[in-house]
């Protein structure tokens, strides 16, 4: 079979990107290894954490800010973990069915299997029943995704020593949850089992949590969750993680070389992800691989084959559902033609801990590392009216901009619907608005998006309002 565009990888970037070529009048294939579509991101990532992220937000409000609104429970609450996870799961699978129907709405060929090169014109699937087929296309596609990474001296047996995708699905709140980790999905997941009632000890190798971030960001979520229970343990190095019965015993160095030994019923290795390449015979194709084992590929996404592109976690650059999403627009409309543009920088990133954290464009490490002089205008939740009303009042709003021409080259926020919230400052960083400029702007009141006006009233000449 031949087709215009085969497309290997289902995730968020692989069947986004589908969906665009047949919009564009391709004849599309799209190759996935696991029975459903939807890649990490959909299955034992984004959607299936955040459903787990608010069922247990939820609880964690009603066991300690109910009583605050003036409701009172009558017998205590408890966890139901087993039911948290179903309804995870019927969030997952509501997903995967309306992906399904995308793919036939747009008449888009699915195989299910392993794809690996022949040559650079042609794959093979291995099927589940032990069949093969083998497919040529014009143009290729390679949206494989991402691994969790792990420590070369752990051994993870996914029932003690896990990573994000066991602690997704665990039947029991561990008692003592040690976290490798302190990036956004050892953040997230660390806060899930914190609010259900365990003790949470965070170790990260770098001196703060959240390193990607801006460094008030981070200390302003290190106080937040501090504040929720969570320990941290930072600018330690883990040394050993082992598994004795029922426990996980794990030795972090500190930098002034003492060493502390944790001891856990669950340690979740969380220490980022890795390109996913394994078994596409890319050498076959004549496909290059930097030293990070990431597809060598060019501005518009080529590799060392013209008819052959790569997106998302396997490509440069953050290791975001979102991104590989407009790489596969991107990529898409390439193929077809056309001129698209991508604003990699304005990509924005969340974490979605509870106050979130979410950002884009510079942070101010970044500004003095270039040296462009900048200005600074922050506006606190416990000034909005609106944090006030939903004792949402922890975080702020952080401001960049240039002091030469006012324009906003970085945001940065904690707080209450801050991953919403952020939006406002892409949209607006992407036509290069000014501070002054969302000045000008008249905000719903009251609202936690008040607080984005505030700070760029704040960039502009300290004329904040409410501070």
């Amino acid at each position: 079979m031949e087709f215009d565009v085969i497309i290997i990888g289902a995730g968020p970037g692989g069947y986004v990107s589908a969906i665009r070529n047949a919009q564009l009048g391709h004849k599309t294939a799209l190759i996935e290894k696991y029975p459903t579509l939807g890649g990490t991101c959909l299955n034992v990532g984004c959607i299936p954490s955040k459903a787990l992220l608010d069922s247990s937000e939820h609880f964690h409000k009603a066991v300690k800010e109910f009583d605050l609104h003036g409701i009172k429970i009558q017998g205590g609450i408890e966890v139901d973990l087993p039911k948290m996870i179903a309804r995870k799961a019927e969030v997952v699978d509501s997903n995967v069915k309306g992906i399904d129907f995308l793919m036939k709405k747009n008449n888009i060929t699915v195989f299910q299997g392993v794809a690996s090169f022949i040559d650079a014109n042609s794959v093979r699937i291995d099927k589940a029943d032990n069949s093969t087929e083998t497919l040529k296309a014009k143009n290729f596609i390679i949206a494989t995704g991402s691994k969790p990474a792990s420590l070369p001296f752990i051994q993870i047996d996914k029932e003690r020593i896990i990573t994000s995708t066991q602690a997704l699905n665990l039947q029991e709140v561990p008692k003592n949850l040690i976290v490798i980790g302190g990036g956004i999905i050892g953040l997230e997941m660390g806060s899930v089992y914190s609010r259900l009632g365990s003790k949470v000890q965070v170790i990260e190798y770098m001196d703060k949590i959240a390193a990607s971030m801006d460094d008030d960001i981070s200390k302003e979520m290190t106080r937040s969750l501090k504040k929720q229970g969570m320990e941290f343990f930072t600018s330690y190095q883990v040394t050993s993680v082992e598994r004795k019965g029922n426990e996980v015993h794990v030795t972090a160095k500190s930098k002034d070389g003492n060493s502390q030994e944790f001891v856990g019923d669950y340690c979740l290795v969380a220490v980022g992800r890795r390109p996913y390449t394994d078994g596409l015979n890319l050498d076959k194709a004549g496909i290059l691989l930097d030293e990070k084992g990431r597809v060598i590929v060019n501005e518009q996404l080529q590799t060392a084959q013209p008819h052959i592109y790569a997106i998302g976690d396997v490509v440069p650059g953050p290791m975001l559902a979102h991104k590989a999403e407009e790489e596969g627009v991107y990529v898409a409309e390439i193929i077809a033609g056309q001129k698209p543009v991508i604003h990699h920088h304005l990509i924005p990133s969340v974490a979605y801990t509870w106050p979130e954290g979410s950002a884009v464009g510079y942070t101010e490490r970044e500004l003095k590392e270039k040296n462009i002089k900048y200005k600074v205008g922050k506006f606190p939740f416990k000034a909005s009216g609106r944090a006030k009303a939903s004792n949402d009042t922890d975080g702020f709003i952080k401001v960049l901009a240039s002091e030469d021409s006012d324009e906003i080259l970085g945001v940065h926020m904690f707080g209450a619907r801050c991953a919403d919230v952020i939006m406002q400052a892409a949209i607006a960083m992407t036509y290069k608005a000014s501070a002054e400029d969302i000045a000008m702007i008249c905000f719903g009141h009251p609202t936690f998006s008040e607080a984005f006006k505030e700070a760029c009233l704040d960039a502009t000449d300290k004329r904040a309002i409410h501070i």
